[in-house]
């Protein structure tokens, strides 16, 4: 299996070793908080995401990284662990798809990667340009894993998608995810799981979308 996250090739093992093939999948929740980055020119520039994992994956990833011993995790102390998780999403495409006016944008290399250690769970954050500004009267967000491995959640609230800088009087419709127990639903099996790629569309039905339109 091709995985998402870098650290997580270990942790599909240890869970296998306790979970049935009908509750594989996910392996990993996180609830996403997007921000929508735009110019002075109004056009989009990229897409500013935070990330949070729950509890068991972020105990998972962080066991030896508080150096000095002193019981926290620091962001300096992360800082590695960001910048491997950030740059190990490239193959599929930061699990984010951005589209204006309809049509789809490609990424740059991502930047200002960090995390974050509070209340049991790690926070990833970091930003993510597009190749080139794009001017938008709509644009289309989404944010998944095309093979479920890792369910991502909106936050709860109307700021789980924020535009910054956007020009005056555009609005955000917020689709969330349907819930995980639906794949599980569907009684699939581990091995269907192992065939799904970057191309596969199974994911997309979970996917969490905001649809942003200005004047």
């Amino acid at each position: 299996m091709t995985h998402r996250l870098r650290p997580l090739t270990l942790l599909v093992a240890l869970i296998g070793a306790w979970t049935t093939p009908a509750l594989a999948h996910p392996h990993v929740w996180v609830t996403a908080k997007a921000e929508l980055v735009y110019d002075p020119d109004g056009k989009v520039t990229g897409v500013r995401h935070a990330w949070t994992f729950d509890k068991a994956y972020s105990a998972y990833i962080t066991q030896g990284l508080d150096k000095n011993g002193d019981g926290k995790l620091t962001p300096d102390e992360l800082k590695d662990l960001a910048k491997e998780n950030t740059e190990s999403l490239v193959e599929f495409d930061y699990f984010t798809v951005l589209k204006a006016n309809g049509k789809k944008q490609d990424f740059g290399a991502p930047r200002d990667y960090a995390m974050a250690h509070a209340d049991e769970a790690v926070t990833l954050s970091y930003f993510l340009p597009l190749r080139a500004p794009a001017s938008a009267k709509t644009a289309a967000l989404e944010i998944y894993d095309p093979t479920f491995f890792v369910a991502f959640s909106l936050a709860e609230g109307n700021d789980a998608v924020k535009l910054t800088s956007a020009p005056q009087g555009c609005a955000t419709n917020i689709t969330r995810a349907k819930a995980a127990e639906a794949a599980q639903q569907q009684n699939l099996t581990e091995a269907f799981f192992e065939t799904l790629t970057a191309s596969s569309s199974f994911g997309i039905q979970f996917a969490n979308r905001a649809i942003v339109a200005c004047p």
